[in-house]
């Protein structure tokens, strides 16, 4: 195939306001060891993406400085030693940096074949959620069929995605929202809503389960609910960090994770290695994507906004008025 010489991408030059973005262009990505250059289609929009045009979250050591977390499109290209991929395969990828562009280059551990029945947008739509869900959700929290899952931000994507698994293997599950509308929303995915601005989550909670309390909280909150979310969970209940949207430094009383034996842990999908992102492909190919093919489990996108246009797409993302996935189109 013959590739061109330069693609456009969307450039951060200083940081700042979504504003600081631009338009630019720029000479293609090299795949490098095992690595597959990817034509992009759609790439997807989120909060990490936000911080980093902050200044508040550098690229990794040897990523892209280029924003965008996932993408999917068409391999066009691999370095010799990369293999599971050809010329022509349709894959959707985490990446570590550099979705905001026409090409680019990614690890092939941390590339999937679009299910079955998916299109480009449907599919970019996939990799940062899921893989950060059944990481910390399925895998570190080990949520059961039989156990329940409070989900703070329900209608986010990384929300809905956990409200949809957890339902999928029969968790009860219980959602956060910041208004009648995404509580109806998140509702209508089987999740018993709670809207935080009306409503107590502590107490609500305690009432449905007869102060028993659940399982697992997933948070992206941060500080503010730390101590509520301890007092939530049940004996051997599990906190998941996955973001602090306000704020990460909280003063807690330890005292009932002694008492309940509870867990408080959490991560972040970026400076994860390799191998450990492949371990995470590997499973989400093996026990997620007869889900998604077979309509047990679906993305929400929001919306879908021109590649040029990633400043309306942050300034919405700021916003937090969208329920799910909000998205670049690059190319058909």
């Amino acid at each position: 195939m013959n590739l061109p010489q330069t693609m456009r991408y969307i450039d951060v030059p200083t940081s700042g306001a979504p504003e600081v973005m631009v338009l630019a262009t720029g000479p293609l990505p090299v795949p490098k060891g095992n690595e597959v250059l990817i034509r992009v289609q759609a790439a997807g929009v989120n909060r990490p993406d936000v911080q980093q045009r902050k200044g508040l979250y550098p690229a990794p050591p040897g990523a892209s400085p280029i924003l965008g977390l996932e993408v999917a499109g068409e391999v066009v290209a691999l370095d010799p030693m990369a293999s599971g991929f050809y010329p022509g395969h349709k894959v959707t990828a985490l990446c570590n940096g550099g979705g905001y562009a026409e090409y680019v280059a990614v690890a092939c551990g941390q590339c999937l074949h679009w299910p079955e029945g998916y299109d480009a947008l449907q599919a970019a739509s996939l990799p940062e959620n899921f893989f950060t869900v059944w990481a910390n959700v399925f895998d570190m929290a080990g949520l059961t069929p039989q156990e329940s899952l409070l989900v703070h931000g329900g209608t986010s994507g990384i929300g809905l995605t956990a409200i949809q698994l957890a339902r999928a293997q029969g968790s009860a599950v219980f959602a956060t929202a910041g208004s009648d509308e995404k509580c109806a929303f998140v509702e209508r995915y089987g999740a018993t809503a709670i809207n935080y601005k009306t409503r107590d989550f502590q107490q609500v909670i305690a009432e449905l389960t007869n102060k028993r309390g659940v399982d697992v909280v997933l948070d992206m909150v941060g500080a503010p609910y730390t101590q509520r979310n301890i007092k939530t969970l049940a004996p051997r209940g599990r906190l998941v960090q996955v973001a602090f949207m306000q704020g990460s430094k909280a003063e807690i009383d330890l005292m009932p994770v002694m008492l309940k034996r509870l867990t408080i842990t959490g991560s972040t999908m970026r400076p994860r290695t390799a191998q450990e992102k492949e371990a995470i492909a590997t499973a989400l190919k093996q026990k997620v994507w007869p889900l998604l093919e077979h309509g047990k489990v679906a993305p929400v996108i929001d919306k879908v906004f021109p590649l040029e246009q990633a400043a309306q797409a942050h300034a919405l993302m700021e916003a937090s008025t969208h329920i799910g996935k909000i998205l670049l189109h690059v190319a058909d």
